[in-house]
């Protein structure tokens, strides 16, 4: 198989099947080449590249669901499309190693083994790696198109916009592109407007943040400890989480399912006990900026949304931020979510009941607006932005490293505040660098849009003022040498000790550990060191924990925070049915059923299933949504009389057994 260089840019040729090449016309930037995929067959692409070069392509599906896998120099992976599913466009963006260039191959398979169907494969871009700020963001970015969702990026110094470009569509019904001036859901990045109303209004003294929260919601339950309006905001309260626990009811909230402005609390005056003692613990909880909506409600006697715009918005010159109070309003030109489904993309609405915990509406240039008062304190003053950017003291002494809705830590050797959301659909990467009075967001329709944006937008802007990165770009082509009897020790599963218990995979495909986390595609890890590895795709790292006698004994996910994880000996009870039967759950009021089949422990739902469960240690299993930790309770005889699930942020939900 041979390749070609013309005019700058690549040519690939097409190689079908394993054995049989097959020449045919040459593959040139924006000119797209129809093939048929064969049931159980290889379309393969193979080129040169020198060093320093990027390639952007897509292969859009017609009837087929396709999975695109870049290989590069020495058969290393290098990318693996697969999140659209039949009908949408896999894309796929590379840079080749900045030493060396090599060959790299685009494959093209069934994902669905035994179908097949025509595809076009296009290449977009071919181009040496950009060098400008402006360039790298656009190259990060190459996998949106005006008919896929998109994202928009804006860069804020001296509280003005320095950067901003929208990439992709904000609406595909109506073929609208994402701009700068594209409303978009925030998420979790809304937390930090709550936080910042209720130390406002404490300014001003309409409350205290040490009143109990019961002072303002006296319909709450008592459970005999004092749980202040501060422990709201800094995710210290002791509640359930009030999303996760809906989820293990059974409440289809990924796909739409009504949740009340106060159903965090009706969830947590069903909660027997709290789940930590108020302060002790950070958990990150919607359930508390649920409750911070209500409590500037009753104080303000005001809507949130209209005092959070006539109070908070509006004096800061946010024009074009809203609190979306419920799903069915209209915010004109606003982003529409979207999710992989069959035929391609599909549309969602955002999550009912999000409010103050995360449901506002932005652009870059209302975030402007909101960064330049985090300098000058124009509205609420320094004692203000102080305040909600002042990490919380848990019980213990330790700082929990969180204001008021704002992540507060540093990367790279310089301080940043920070925060993170996603909706449904939607995203949101949300950074201020105090000290350089600056920063940038990310904001996109779609979770399928490339994790790294983020990183190369930081890098590319503020790069110079941090000190150098220790990990390796994700589309970089250099690497660790690991030797594969390494690589064989990692593989295995993980149980999440802080993450209630979810279960991480990393599995050995050749020469290339992927991770695998529930309800989500396998992302390839790549050595940075011989014990930690940057995921592919996705702004997270992994680092496995060994002995002294070189056994794996845990790892490390990085990924918003450290959370610890430690490995599972998949050594199931030797019988299984002990834990088969209907159990039924007082406090949320529903049933799950259990079987064996074909060997394994599979768990049910009405409105869910069937989940397999995989046994973790002694009488515990994991799984994903919507129980991803089974915890199994026996009497004093050894006879199974129930189980303890969560998912998280939700924990120690008793459900009784009923019947065998």
């Amino acid at each position: 198989m041979r390749a070609c260089m013309m005019s700058g840019f690549a040519i690939l040729l097409l190689c079908v099947g394993v054995g049989h090449a097959q020449q045919s016309s040459p593959l040139r930037v924006g000119t797209p080449v129809r093939a048929t995929l064969a049931a159980n067959d290889t379309l393969r692409y193979v080129l040169n590249l020198p060093k320093k070069h990027f390639v952007a392509g897509r292969v859009d599906q017609d009837g087929v669901d396709a999975t695109v896998t870049v290989t590069g120099p020495a058969g290393r992976r290098v990318q693996r499309a697969a999140r659209v599913g039949r009908g949408g466009p896999e894309t796929f963006a590379f840079a080749t190693d900045t030493a060396a260039g090599g060959r790299y191959v685009i494959e093209v398979t069934p994902a669905t083994t035994g179908k097949g169907g025509a595809v076009r494969v296009q290449l977009t871009r071919s181009e040496s790696v950009a060098i400008t700020p402006a360039g790298k963001v656009d190259q990060a970015a190459a996998q949106l198109y005006k008919d896929t969702p998109g994202a928009v990026v804006g860069v804020i110094k001296g509280g003005k916009l320095a950067f901003v470009k929208g990439y992709g569509a904000a609406d595909l019904t109506y073929g609208m592109p994402f701009t700068a001036e594209t409303p978009t859901n925030i998420g979790s990045s809304s937390k930090q407007f709550t936080g910042f109303a209720l130390a406002l209004l404490a300014s001003r003294g309409k409350l205290s943040l040490d009143d109990d929260v019961r002072k303002h919601i006296p319909e709450l339950k008592d459970f005999g400890k004092k749980i202040t309006v501060r422990h709201l905001l800094t995710h210290t309260t002791g509640y359930r989480e009030f999303i996760n626990t809906l989820i293990i009811e059974g409440r289809q909230v990924l796909e739409g399912d009504y949740i009340a402005p106060d159903e965090a609390i009706k969830v947590i005056n069903r909660q027997p006990t709290l789940q930590n003692e108020p302060g002790a613990e950070f958990n990150y909880n919607n359930s508390a900026f649920s409750l911070a909506t209500i409590v500037v409600e009753r104080v303000t006697g005001r809507p949130f949304a209209e005092w959070m715009r006539e109070e908070v918005f509006l004096p800061l010159g946010m024009t074009k931020t809203w609190v979306r109070a419920n799903p069915g309003q209209i915010i004109r030109g606003r982003s529409i979510g979207y999710i992989p489904g069959e035929g391609g993309f599909r549309e969602v609405r955002d999550l009912h009941g999000a409010a103050g915990a995360g449901g506002i509406y932005t652009t870059p240039g209302d975030v402007a607006k909101w960064l330049r008062n985090f300098k000058t304190g124009e509205l609420g003053g320094a004692a203000v932005i102080k305040e909600m950017t002042t990490s919380f003291v848990l019980n213990d002494g330790k700082p929990s490293n969180y204001g008021y809705g704002v992540f507060l830590d540093s990367t790279r050797g310089v301080r940043r505040w920070q925060h993170g959301g996603n909706d449904i659909a939607h995203s949101s990467t949300f950074v201020y660098y105090p000290d350089l009075d600056a920063g940038y967001v990310v904001f996109s329709n779609y979770q399928g849009v490339p994790g790294g944006i983020a990183g190369v937008v930081a890098d590319a802007f503020f790069g110079q003022h941090m000190k150098a990165p220790q990990l390796a770009s994700a589309t970089s082509g250099g690497s660790v040498d690991v030797p594969a009897s390494t690589l064989r020790r990692y593989a295995g599963k993980y149980e999440m000790t802080t993450l209630g218990g979810m279960l991480l995979t990393v599995e050995l495909q050749g020469r290339e550990l992927q991770l695998q986390v529930p309800g989500q595609p396998a992302l390839p890890l790549r050595p940075t060191s011989m014990t930690s590895f940057e995921v592919v795709g996705a702004p997270a790292r992994i680092t496995f924990n060994t002995a002294a006698d070189s056994a794996v004994e845990g790892i490390t996910f990085q990924q918003g925070g450290e959370h610890p994880g430690r490995r599972v000996a998949e050594k199931p009870p030797a019988d299984l049915s002990i834990f088969a039967g209907r159990y039924f759950s007082e406090e949320l009021e529903t049933y799950y059923d259990l079987s064996v089949e074909d060997g394994k422990l599979v768990i049910r739902h009405r409105r869910f299933g069937p989940v397999t469960l995989t046994h973790t240690s002694g009488d515990s299993f994991s799984g994903p949504l919507p129980v991803t930790q089974v915890a199994f309770r026996r009497d004093t005889e050894g006879n199974v009389t129930g189980f303890e699930a969560g998912n998280g942020r939700a924990r120690g939900i008793l459900f009784r057994k009923v019947s065998p």
